[in-house]
């Protein structure tokens, strides 16, 4: 083996960054597990403020490696909200609202409106951009009227006018669109930094008008669908200087003394004792001492003003706008701030905000800046809807700068603002967050300002993109939404870690049990395998999820398959009287293009799977493409060096045990001969299937229908019929209601108000469910988790599940023939796996309903599907592969050709049975202590290996028999007329 220390130092660098990143993993479950014991009372139940306030105290500490809490936990490898429960919401922006926003005036015409209300109804049915869909109808509407005429108002002045093309005017509506996700983008992920939830995932997803969310642990749905939901609040409005509040400033900093002397009268220990601490390390001076330095007339009482600025720097901060507090104390401030006393030192008008983002303090630790801004009776000077346009640029010294414009009234507005304000800051805030405060220069009487400071080119965009958040109402919905409670998060933990361990025993005793010695050798690969796939997903930052410890345990179980390969070909070796040492350098030689071929067709179809897959089939496809290819690098060079290893200590493998000495010895079963009975079984199969598909049809799940579904638990046992009378009644209509994961527990799915976009259509839905649920006479029942999927994104769901089928259809036929050269053997393979694809839809149409879990076609079935098509085609790529090696062999040249593939068939049966039987071994382990969130999909797996199987053996290559003899007759024929070109020139047969 050739660069064998560097495939040793390879090796030790992966595992060595594997041990590293996995570190942080368990510091970080060690710390949780502190908090969780800390916030625990005596009774067992834990206090969540309690636990947030221990992990919030070391969240910019250093806890190891120099790294702090928040550092360590953005490390660590995540859970996904199945295996900790929180909630999944994807937002969509409203285009609707922006056009109507864009049209101003003219949105009333009746062609507009006509227009608009056909678009939203295309939209469902239609996976064309939104615009597009709009003008087609507007067109339709009103064939001989401009977009111009609807859209160059006074607002859109600078970007068309009357004259503009109808391409320009898309143009700009689907800049505007765009620009409006990118503003949702940055609010929502405001709106979530304020809602405090540790490691959220805020992504806008590319190439729609959509934005994803999650939240771990959220426990609140109501909450979040409050904070997430409608068009921002942007407002413009004066911030009190700290020396107009030095009054209350010190009325502050002594009612801060007297509680500090309170606390330690009651010997309790202080609350802020670790802000005091850094306080006084940071070096920061009191603020009545500053505020001394801005003409604050001085207390007599040394000892009280000494008193009062330590209380006040336990707490908080000087900072150039006023006051600041540090993360970790952000609670407690605005505890403190709330209460009466303390509200009534400060002024009517004054209202307490934060900024949205804090700056580094000393220590590493973030200090939030704190604002006193002027409302009127609750009410700010202006309010976003004044906006024109906003854009960055740069000023005249080539800083960037934010420019906007205002309309008539906001032109008003803001000169009164800015006369009264001069030398003084003006706040910019959205939902109650401050996002910048610039001091005015001087009166701006036009409306059109610039905003210009210490800004960077980024943040002048993202200001503008804040400003342009006034200027058109556009509103987020909440598309799709699922819900996982904390307990049966904890209980996928549970089933995920019990099969998981359970499947890798399985796989591990099996390799033992058939390879003896040898399989030891395997194992230690195996594990391996494992250690360095969950280091690199750590080190990706990726999620581990339900379906991806599925993608784990199965990756593991398809790991064998290289496995098998190069201890099948070495046992050929073996066979043959080659020594030991060579034959384990000629087994891996030969067994190399079948196991590259093989694993790059299954890579093909995970990369498939993570780029339309979302959810469960994301997850489970990001640890299947990791998972492919540390299996190749251990079971090729790790294995190979284990071996190496052996030999050069004179060790000898046999690759079969006492039981398996003689499995596959000497087999010649004749596949091909009953190749037309195996045809009529899978065509008669495949009829029903069809007719089933016609008269039957199939369960569609919700993410291809859109709807709800609530999965709800019972104290007892509980019958469907039961459950769906009572639901019937308080929905209005029957709902589908199915048994999942007990008879305690039913999962029920209805179309209740899934088209009604109001923010309180999901609660209502909630209490809807819970009203029909609390009719079970002696039987309270829980939800344990929901989902929502509404009818655009369930249109675009299926539209992007048909293109992954029918792309990984495509990739893996013009793969086949790019490797073999021969269409016979494209033809063959694409052909088994639509035979395996239409006979695993005939079983779920067939038996929908039948079963005790669900068949409901979705996108768990959709990357079952899927992976099935890349297991199917890895068995049928090492049959394919030992074909072209016998074609090849002389003696091709004197045995016919159903004797060549009768011989390669059963040359590989031994390693389509081992690797047959330890996928299935798995997926079976998988289907028992998975969990019901996986099951049906491990069915679908499992179905599916078992059906790849057969159309491997007897389909694929008997159709490669059948093409490959037409066009042998076919050659022999055109020899025999010497050729068809030499035959329409001469008129005649020529005999051979």
């Amino acid at each position: 083996m050739t660069n064998k220390n560097g495939i040793i130092g390879l090796t030790i660098v992966l595992a060595l960054i594997s041990a590293y990143y996995l570190s942080f993993t368990f510091v970080s479950r060690n710390i949780k597990g502190k908090a969780e014991t800390y916030a625990t009372d005596a009774s067992g139940k834990v206090d969540d403020k309690k636990k947030q306030h221990y992990i919030d105290s070391l969240w910019r500490e250093d806890v190891y490696l120099g790294q702090t809490l928040q550092e360590v936990m953005e490390r660590e490898l995540s859970l996904g909200l199945d295996l900790q429960g929180g909630m999944h919401v994807v937002l969509e922006v409203a285009p609707a609202e922006i056009l109507k926003g864009m049209a101003g005036g003219n949105s009333r015409s009746a062609a507009f409106q006509k227009a608009l209300a056909a678009a939203q109804a295309d939209k469902k049915a239609d996976n064309k951009a939104f615009v597009k869909i709009f003008v087609s109808a507007f067109k339709e509407a009103a064939p001989n009227t401009s977009l111009a005429s609807v859209f160059a108002t006074s607002a859109n002045r600078t970007k068309i006018n009357s004259n503009s093309s109808d391409s320009d005017v898309v143009k700009m509506l689907n800049t505007e669109i765009d620009g409006a996700i990118d503003r949702a983008f940055q609010i929502t992920q405001a709106r979530i930094d304020k809602f405090g939830v540790t490691n959220p995932n805020i992504q806008r997803l590319p190439g729609t008008n959509r934005v994803l969310v999650e939240l771990p642990g959220v426990d609140n749905p109501e909450r979040v669908r409050r904070l997430l939901s409608g068009a921002a609040k942007l407002e413009f409005a004066q911030v009190y200087l700290t020396n107009e509040l030095a009054p209350a400033i010190d009325q502050l900093g002594s009612y801060l003394a007297k509680e500090d002397a309170r606390i330690k009268a009651a010997g309790k220990p202080a609350a802020a004792v670790s802000s005091t601490d850094t306080t006084k390390k940071s070096g920061v001076t009191g603020l009545a001492a500053q505020l001394e330095q801005k003409g604050d007339s001085a207390k007599s009482d040394t000892s009280a003003l000494a008193a009062q600025s330590a209380a006040l720097t336990s707490l908080f901060v000087p900072m150039p706008q006023g006051l600041g507090v540090y993360l970790k104390d952000t609670a407690r401030a605005n505890e403190m701030l709330a209460r009466p006393e303390v509200r009534s030192m400060f002024p009517a008008d004054l209202v307490f905000m934060w900024d949205r983002k804090g700056t580094a303090g000393t220590n590493n630790q973030l200090i939030l800046p704190l604002y006193f801004i002027k409302k009127q009776n609750g009410q700010a000077a202006m309010e976003g809807d004044v906006i024109v346009d906003a854009s960055h640029d740069y000023d005249d010294r080539g800083r960037p700068e934010v420019t906007m414009r205002m309309n008539g009234e906001g032109a008003r507005k803001w000169r009164t603002l800015t006369a009264n304000s001069i030398g003084r800051p003006v706040a910019i805030i959205i939902d109650n967050l401050v996002y910048t405060a610039p001091t005015v220069q001087g009166e701006i009487p036009n409306g059109n300002s610039s905003i210009t400071g210490n800004f960077t080119v980024e943040e002048t965009k993202d200001m503008s993109n804040v400003l342009k958040a006034g200027k058109l109402p556009a509103p987020t919905h909440i598309v799709e939404e699922a819900i996982v409670g904390s307990t049966l998060g904890s209980e996928a933990i549970t089933a995920g870690v019990l099969s998981s361990v359970i499947g890798l025993v399985v796989i591990l005793v099996f390799m033992v049990a058939y390879y003896s010695g040898a399989g030891f050798v395997a194992d230690i690969t195996l594990l391996l395998n494992l250690f360095l796939l969950l280091g690199i997903m750590a080190s990706l930052g990726a999620v581990l999820t339900l379906s991806g410890i599925a993608g784990i345990v199965l990756s593991i179980g398809m790991a064998v398959d290289a496995n098998v390969l190069i201890y099948e070909g070495i046992k050929i070796e073996i066979a043959e009287g080659k020594p030991f040492k060579l034959a384990v350098q000629d087994g891996f030689k030969h067994s190399m293009t079948a196991i590259i071929d093989s694993n790059v067709t299954t890579l093909l179809t995970g990369i498939i799977l993570y780029t339309f897959g979302s959810g469960l089939v994301l997850g489970f496809a990001t640890t299947l493409v990791i998972g492919l290819l540390t299996s190749l690098f251990t079971a090729i060079f790790v294995t190979r060096l284990f071996l190496e290893y052996q030999i050069k200590n004179g060790k000898v493998y046999k690759f079969y045990s006492g039981l398996t000495k003689n499995w596959f010895k000497d087999n010649n079963f004749d596949f091909v001969s009953q190749r037309r009975r195996f045809y009529i079984i899978s065509s008669v199969i495949m009829v029903i299937g069809v007719g089933s598909f016609i008269f039957k049809g199939f369960g569609l799940g919700i993410d291809f229908k859109g709807g709800r579904s609530y999965v709800v638990r019972f104290d007892k046992n509980v019958e469907t019929d039961e459950v769906r009378e009572v639901m019937a009644a308080a929905l209005g209509n029957s709902p589908e209601v199915k048994t999942f994961g007990g008879f305690d527990q039913v999962k029920i799915t209805t179309d209740y108000l899934i088209e009604d976009t109001a923010p309180d259509a999901d609660q209502k839905a909630d209490t809807k469910i819970m009203e029909g649920v609390s009719k079970i006479k002696n039987n309270k029942g829980t939800i344990v988790s929901s989902n929502k999927v509404g009818p655009t994104i369930a249109y675009d769901t299926m539209i992007n599940a048909l293109y992954a089928v029918l792309l990984a259809l495509a990739a893996n036929f013009v793969y086949i023939f790019l490797r073999f050269k021969r269409l016979a053997f494209s033809y063959g393979a694409v052909m088994s796996l639509a035979h395996d694809v239409i006979i695993l839809l005939a079983v779920y149409s067939l038996f929908n309903g039948w079963l005790p879990f669900s068949l409901d076609i979705d996108q768990a079935f959709i990357g079952a599907i899927l992976t099935m098509i890349g297991y199917s085609m890895n068995d049928t790529v090492v049959i394919y592969d030992r074909i072209r090696e016998y074609l090849k062999d002389d003696k091709a040249t004197t045995e016919s050709l159903p004797t060549i593939i009768n011989n390669a068939l059963n040359s590989t049966l031994s390693r389509t049975a081992v690797t047959g039987i330890s996928v299935m071994l798995v997926l079976i382990v998988l289907m028992v202590f998975g969990g019901e969130v996986i099951r049906g999909f491990t069915f679908c797996m499992l179905l599916g290996v078992i059906v790849g199987t057969y159309s491997s053996l007897f389909v694929a290559a008997p159709i490669v028999v059948d093409i490959l003899q037409r066009e042998k007759i076919k050659q022999a024929s055109l020899a025999v007329t010497g050729g068809s070109d030499a035959a329409s020139t001469k008129g005649k047969i020529v005999k051979a």
